[in-house]
């Protein structure tokens, strides 16, 4: 591309189709596209209408000739102390057989693959398998709990489950098949078949006719040859379920084409990750980071790619640097939470391996804050990159990028626009486009890039109306994020606009959470907020008003509750959606008109001054608040 980042997005935006056919270039395609871009309606974009390919294919099959015998899948697990390299060929071989299987359970284009495993190398054979065969794979991040699942089972109706006896945490097994059976049993759709993948750590019944053993089925499909299914570049490669500001879960989805471009594009102009190199990303599948830079983007490039099951600082702090010794990794991506954690512990972790093959450290997931930015990058001499996108985008949105030119990067922003995003500042009440240094909603003019979602599934109205109508006369998609942007340009978030919250990178709603306690037979209503934590980024707060008051007068009583609704919540979603403390009033803050004042709330959580109060309906409602924090 060369030149500077500014000229290359600003031809990103005045010439979209000549910049993206360019960078369709860095892919396998195995019918040309007649189109770039069809726009006929907006929002909808399509991109390389007509052209034929497949992200397996790209990821695996075409560097099987002049990387075939180089690593492309290690996995390490520090809970079951096992390492496994898998070379080209050899993830190759597994995958087809996972296609195999697939295929003698009656899985073929566009059907459903709902995958619910921990971090382990049959996992990424799943996804992968999905891909070469044209079937549409769903991640649930493993561990999630039975209700969580049983929603996104019956929207994304699976004909295959893929799961797993257990996963393992910080030394703790979590049992996934009692999880599993309780969410189908749920759900109003009944999977034809489940695959069970048995590593021996928590016992399972299987259920006769549907539940199937892996490594059974894989001895008998050690030899298979399954083609790669070409698919037009718009057909769905998956859905992934973010958390919105509606218990319902919001599938994005997201096409083949588009996807396989702007993640080649990202790998070298942004991540700048070469052929025969190694990434290390310290995320997980069940989010989009473990899609885009565990799976897809890494095996793009053809670089071999960490799957990583284990806590940053188990067996010690040490781990992740050692891995970077280990296999000589050159880019690395982790969240600000797992940079944080390693704050707190000794620093000579730091120091003690070679880190030396480390390019950069990108971070996202969260906000990073400047303390932390400055702890890691002193710590490990090397440049540390913010970058700030969403589970819709796919990949990053601001970010600098080193493959095009040498941006500084600047604390506490995560950088400028990427090319192919048109990124304003708008007013949240009169969409007009405000200046620099002044508080807007960070929104995207359409049509969006490659790579990020086509629509949510299933629900082209509720992809219309989610994301496209909350700014005021204009058709542009919002982040529902705050940010302000310096007289350099560059741009810093300010947090969220809507009810959602960042709990060490995980997107939670806090309506769900207000729905999973108020299922508590004991609470009448309650408000949940997102508090600024040190370590975690955000964490919920519950503020819930009891059908009887008189039932917690002793201090006792009270512990006892907030326990048994804190359970509540983790049977119902799960443990990374439990709240750090429910708090009991007799009423909570409303306007007159019964809207319940979160920020109000939120602000005195955080010791900030609450705000305009003229609409409160009683200020009593807000010392409350403020007796039950003290």
């Amino acid at each position: 591309m060369g030149g500077s980042l500014k000229a290359a997005h600003a031809r990103s935006i005045e010439d979209r189709e000549g910049f993206w056919a360019e960078q369709a270039q860095l892919i396998d395609w195995h019918e040309p596209f007649e189109k770039v871009l069809d726009y006929s309606r907006p929002p909808f974009a399509r991109w390389f209408v007509g052209g034929q390919t497949n992200l397996c294919h790209n990821a695996v099959d075409r560097h099987l000739d002049s990387l075939g015998d180089e690593p492309a899948l290690i996995y390490v697990s520090t809970e079951t102390d096992q390492e496994r390299v898998y070379t080209f060929r050899e993830l190759h071989a597994e995958v087809v057989r996972m296609a195999a299987i697939m295929q003698s359970l009656g899985v073929g284009r566009g059907d459903r693959v709902l995958i619910y495993m921990p971090m382990v190398a049959e996992a990424i054979f799943a996804m992968l398998a999905c891909a070469r065969i044209g079937a549409i794979h769903s991640v649930v991040f493993g561990g999630f709990a039975s209700g969580s699942l049983a929603s996104r089972i019956e929207d994304a109706s699976p004909s295959l489950i893929v799961s797993a006896d257990a996963g393992s945490r910080a030394g703790k097994v979590i049992a996934y098949k009692p999880l599993l059976d309780e969410a189908i049993r749920l759900s109003s759709h009944k999977p034809a078949n489940v695959l069970m993948v048995d590593r021996d750590l928590a016992p399972m019944t299987m259920v006769e006719g549907r539940d199937h053993d892996y490594s059974t089925l894989r001895e008998r499909h050690l030899d298979a040859k399954v083609p790669v299914t070409w698919l037009e570049s718009n057909e769905v490669s998956y859905t992934l379920y973010t958390s919105g500001t509606t218990g319902r879960p919001k599938g994005v989805q997201r096409d083949v084409g588009g996807y396989a471009v702007a993640l080649a594009a990202s790998m070298k102009h942004i991540y700048c990750g070469n052929a025969g190199e190694t990434y290390f990303s310290s995320s997980d599948i069940g989010w989009v980071v473990g899609h885009s830079y565990i799976v897809y983007g890494p095996l793009i490039a053809g670089m071999a790619t960490i799957v990583y099951e284990g806590t940053p600082v188990r067996p010690d702090a040490g781990i992740l640097w050692q891995l970077v010794e280990k296999y000589r990794v050159t880019v690395m991506f982790s969240a600000p939470t797992a940079i944080r954690v390693l704050k707190k512990q000794d620093p000579s972790h730091l120091t003690r391996y070679d880190t030396s093959s480390l390019r950069a450290l990108f971070l996202a997931g969260e906000p990073l804050d400047e303390p932390t930015a400055r702890w890691i990058s002193e710590g490990l001499g090397r440049p540390i990159i913010d970058n700030y996108w969403q589970t819709e985008t796919g990949w990053p949105i601001l970010t600098v990028a080193h493959g095009i030119e040498q941006t500084p990067t600047r604390l506490g922003s995560p950088g400028m626009p990427m090319y192919g995003y048109d990124v304003r500042l708008l007013h949240e009440q009169t969409g007009r486009e405000v200046g620099a240094n002044e508080k807007g909603v960070i929104a995207i003019v359409p049509p969006l890039p490659p790579g990020c979602m086509q629509t949510v599934w299933g629900d082209d109205d509720r992809f219309v109306s989610t994301y496209f109508e909350s700014i005021p006369g204009r058709q542009v998609y919002s982040t529902f994020d705050w940010g302000i942007r310096d007289d350099d340009g560059y741009y810093f978030i300010l947090g969220r606009t809507d009810d959602v919250i960042n709990v060490a990178g995980h997107r939670l709603g806090t309506r769900e959470i207000e729905e999973s306690i108020s299922s508590h037979p004991a609470v009448a209503e309650v408000a949940v907020v997102g508090v600024a934590d040190q370590l975690k980024g955000q964490v919920a707060v519950g503020f819930a008003v009891l059908k009887d008051p008189g039932s917690i007068e002793q201090a006792d009583a009270r512990l006892a509750l907030e326990g048994e609704i804190m359970r509540t919540v983790d049977r119902q979603l799960g443990a990374v959606a439990r709240p750090a403390r429910v708090h009991f009033v007799t009423l909570l803050p409303k306007t007159r008109s019964g809207k319940v004042l979160r920020r109000s709330i939120q602000a005195l959580c955080e010791g900030r001054d609450p705000g305009d109060l003229t609409t409160i309906e009683d200020p009593g409602a807000l010392d409350q608040v403020r007796q039950a924090l003290a």
